[in-house]
């Protein structure tokens, strides 16, 4: 067996590489919509490996059949993941392995704010600002790093080793979704998000909804002819925080060691379309969180409750209130801290990272609930270390890029097995 030095060492020798990589990843824009760029490089990353990247398309049918789906009212066909395996050597008598990534970035908006361009792939010491460079294409070029290493030493893996780089996984995991559909599953699976070296075993489901409120449009100068949707909306916002607070009551472990697991973001507001005119229409988009022991249509049934009760509130009395869904729909879920690819990830990480990785529970979701619950795929997170992510000058810590790749390395060594390339 390879030992510790020799995979750390051979890592190491390819930082370079990645560290291109991830620049040229960061400077594709990447948001909802624009993601065929980023997958373009991906593939010629995957090819440059020397395997065969296959594309996995969104069916937006097969989608919306599936129960694991989250409702989505924007055009995914031509949407395209990439994948690449490592096909094991023979006999191929190792466990199988998904490494698993995102291409897909929230927007920078607004950029006046940052202090680079959010798209320019700047570098600073050993930090690389841009939006995407943390979550998570430093974590793409770890798994490109950490192939390319145990490759260029001769070795190939014992079980088959999947590569995915994957859409949508900011808005509904459709991206993920898909591959599962495809048949995608393995013994484990890691995707490498920005988790500063610990390993996620827990997060939090994820619900996305909207609040309509229609008023009745009315000159500015006879205003209280009018109703305001813009204000009406204020006490619907104020019985949301109410029920956040209630959610937040009493946590279950682990997540009892956070204030306030489960938040709530107003997102997005609309609402009005013209300064001298009473606004007659608002809509709001939330984010609300609910535990792994929780299922989304109960959280569903809260939202709507919650917002029922705020028309008993004399400004929003006699106003339109609806409530929809679009995007996130996601349950929580969790693995077990002893389960048998988390202990080996740990300690792959302690060798790499040089101390012992604290286990999570997050109060952020991922693509880990999609392959564990609906893949049956036991999946962990684990990525370098990133700061302002979703943020202003988001940035990742580039040698933790690498120990992340060098950890990688060591959990393919001691999952899967490694032996001579044929």
């Amino acid at each position: 067996m390879v030992d510790d030095a020799t995979l750390l060492a051979a890592v190491a020798e390819q930082r370079a590489d990645m560290e291109r990589l991830l620049v040229e990843l960061v400077e594709a824009p990447t948001v909802l919509g624009s993601e065929a760029p980023g997958q373009a490089i991906m593939r010629r990353a995957f090819a440059g490996l020397g395997l065969e990247p296959v594309d996995v398309a969104l069916d937006p049918q097969a989608l919306r059949d599936h129960p694991g789906a989250s409702p989505f009212s924007w055009d995914v066909s031509g949407k395209q993941n990439v994948t690449a395996v490592w096909p094991p050597a023979e006999p191929a008598d190792g466990r199988s392995l998904i490494l698993n990534g995102h291409i897909d970035v929230v927007s920078p908006e607004p950029a006046v704010l940052w202090s680079r361009g959010p798209f320019a792939a700047t570098r600073d010491g050993d930090w690389l600002y841009g939006r995407g460079a943390g979550d998570m294409k430093a974590g793409l070029a770890a798994i490109v790093g950490a192939v390319g290493a145990l490759q260029r030493l001769g070795l190939a893996p014992r079980g088959r080793i999947e590569l995915q780089s994957v859409v949508e996984e900011e808005c509904t995991g459709h991206g993920a979704l898909a591959c599962v559909l495809a048949g995608r599953r393995a013994d484990a699976a890691v995707i490498t998000e920005p988790t500063g070296g610990a390993v996620w075993t827990s997060q939090v489901g994820v619900l996305w909804f909207q609040v309509r409120v229609l008023g009745r449009p009315a000159h500015a100068g006879e205003a209280r002819a009018g109703e305001n949707a813009i204000e009406a909306t204020f006490p619907v916002v104020r019985a949301l925080r109410a029920l956040e607070a209630e959610l937040n009551a009493h946590p279950p472990p682990p997540y009892d060691a956070y204030p306030n697991p489960i938040n709530l973001n107003v997102g997005i507001i609309r609402g009005g379309d013209w300064a001298s005119t009473v606004a007659g229409e608002c809509v709001t988009h939330c984010r609300l969180a609910l535990y792994p022991d929780d299922h989304v249509g109960n959280l569903r049934r809260r939202v709507e409750a919650a917002v029922a009760a705020a028309r008993a509130d004399p400004a929003v009395a006699g106003f339109d209130v609806e409530v929809r869904y679009d995007g996130f729909a996601r349950d929580g879920y969790s693995i077990a801290a002893d389960a048998p690819p988390v202990g080996a990830l740990r300690v792959a990480a302690e060798r790499a990272f040089g101390v012992a990785p604290a286990v999570v529970a997050s109060t952020a979701t991922t693509d880990a609930s999609i392959l564990q619950l609906y893949g049956g795929t036991p999946a962990m997170c684990f990525g370098p270390y990133a700061e302002s992510i979703h943020g202003v000058d988001e940035r990742v810590h580039l040698p933790s890029m690498v120990q992340t790749a060098q950890a990688l390395a060591l959990f393919i060594r001691d999952w899967c097995g490694l032996k001579p390339a044929a």
